[in-house]
Order: C-alpha cells, then structure tokens, then sequence
C-alpha cells in the first residue's frame, strides 16, 4: 500500500525573539525580497551570524525555519524525500525541502557549496519565478505555498574553485553580504550574549581583530564573532581569559603548533 506522509512544519516555529544586532539595512531588504518571492543568498565567514539572522527573520515574519546544514554526501533525496517501509506499508516520507515547499516554510539551506552538485540544482526551479518542486519519484512537480522563503549561505572566502557558487545558482539570488561587525558593535554582540564586561569584551574584540589579521600568513580564518562569545561565557564562568581564550579560540582555529603558539601569545599579551 502507498501513503504519502506529509510532515507540518509548526514545530518549527521559533517562538521567542532571538538576540540579532543589525549591522546595515540587512533586515528591510530581506523583508523586501521575501515579499516578493525572491530567494536570498548570506555571503559571509564562518560565525559571523548568518544563522543568527535567519532565526531572527524566521521569528519577526512570524514564518516556521527549517534549516539543513549540507555537506558532501547529501543527496537530493535528502531534501526532497523517499519511500520508507513503516509497519508493512511503504510511505512517502517528505525531506526537509519539501516539507518547507508544502508547508509555507522557510528552508535555509547552510553551506550550501558542501552539498553535491547534482543536489543544489534541486533548488533551481524554487528559485526563479516558477517557485516549484519537482519529485521525480512521485511524479509530481509541487507548487510553492504562497509563503516559502528559500535562502541559502556559503562562505566565499573559505571555498576552492572546485566548490564555489556556480554562477546559474548565485544569479537566482538577492545577495545579502556578512562580514564580522565594527568593534564596538562586535563589544555590545559579546556583552549581550555572555554578560561580560566592557572592558574585557573589548580586549576579545581586539584579539580577534589581530587573528583575522592573520589570515592567509598561517590562518585560514580568523575568530569568529561566535568564538568571542564562547571565550567569554567560559570567562563569566570563572576560567581564566588566557585559558578561555586558548581553548574557545585557539584550539577552534588551528591545530599546528607553531600557529597555535603565536595565536596564544596574542592573548597573553592583552590578558
């Protein structure tokens, strides 16, 4: 017997506000572009709040976010969905993709050059004025509900050529660009999100600001804003900032020793 299962996605809703600093007018152009159909692309470096921002969107348009992190060996099946035997009876069982197209959600998909290439062109009728989804193994092409949301994020900077945005993905997007924010913003970010004080939250920023200068002599990336916050709710937890800093930070960004002798000074240097 054949059912098709298709799964609601109330539950991903997000009920409280989460904690997101604009840095620019990010927010009314995403607002804009989803009001009229348009999918977004976050361009940025690792832990800078793309994520971040798309749970703050998810929460003020009042719409449920389901987000996929891909990597290498997601499939298109993934997203879209497959058969499962369930008690005798083989049910269609929606992927994530899916679920968002049918149920009005927001699909984000998170480093999105990580999946197959066969896999990302799924998206490309959803992201062009057509708004479908075809499933080939029901034979059915879905039709947006009015209110999906598709947006996805990559970070340009990390990716090699054999993983970058093919260019007819990335011209189906509104292009929304992330970078780590100025210092006294990145200060506030760290304050709200640990309780730490001023002073200290300062010196992380500073810290930070001298590993990213180091990327590309040693680095691939610096610290991340997200990094920050961890360092310094380890130190608003009685660790001490060279240790938090060492553990949260250095250890997160390399393992060669000469890199994470070099990143350690730093901290010693400021703690």
């Amino acid at each position: 017997m054949l059912e098709a299962q298709v799964i609601k996605p109330e539950e991903y809703y997000i009920e409280e506000e989460p904690f997101y600093q604009p840095v620019g007018d990010e927010i009314e152009i995403f607002m804009a572009a989803y009001k009229q159909k348009l999918p977004v692309l976050l361009k940025g470096p690792t832990g800078c709040g793309k994520t971040r921002f798309m749970e703050y969107m998810a929460w003020k348009l009042k719409r449920p976010l389901i987000t996929v992190s891909c990597h290498d060996d997601l499939t298109a099946s993934d997203l879209v969905g497959r058969f499962l035997v369930k008690g005798g009876e083989t049910v269609w069982v929606d992927g994530p993709l899916a679920r968002a197209v049918r149920g009005g959600a927001i699909c984000y998909l998170d480093e999105i050059v990580e999946a197959r290439k066969d896999t990302i062109v799924v998206i490309h009728p959803l992201a062009d004025d057509r708004r479908t989804l075809p499933i080939e193994k029901l034979g059915q092409i879905i039709q947006a509900d009015e209110n999906f949301g598709l947006a996805i994020s990559y970070n340009p900077g990390y990716q090699s050529v054999l993983k970058d945005l093919k260019q007819s993905t990335r011209q189906r997007f509104v292009a929304l660009e992330f970078n780590y924010p100025h210092a006294d913003l990145e200060t506030d970010i760290i304050q709200k999100e640990s309780g730490i004080d001023k002073e200290t939250a300062q010196k992380l920023v500073k810290f930070a600001q001298m590993t990213r200068n180091m990327k590309g002599s040693g680095l691939e990336e610096g610290a991340s804003t997200r990094l920050l916050v961890h360092a310094a709710q380890l130190i608003t937890d009685g660790i001490s900032p060279v240790s938090s800093c060492h553990t949260a930070i250095a250890q997160a960004l390399t393992d060669d020793e000469e890199m994470l002798a070099a990143v350690n000074e730093l901290s010693s240097s400021l703690f």
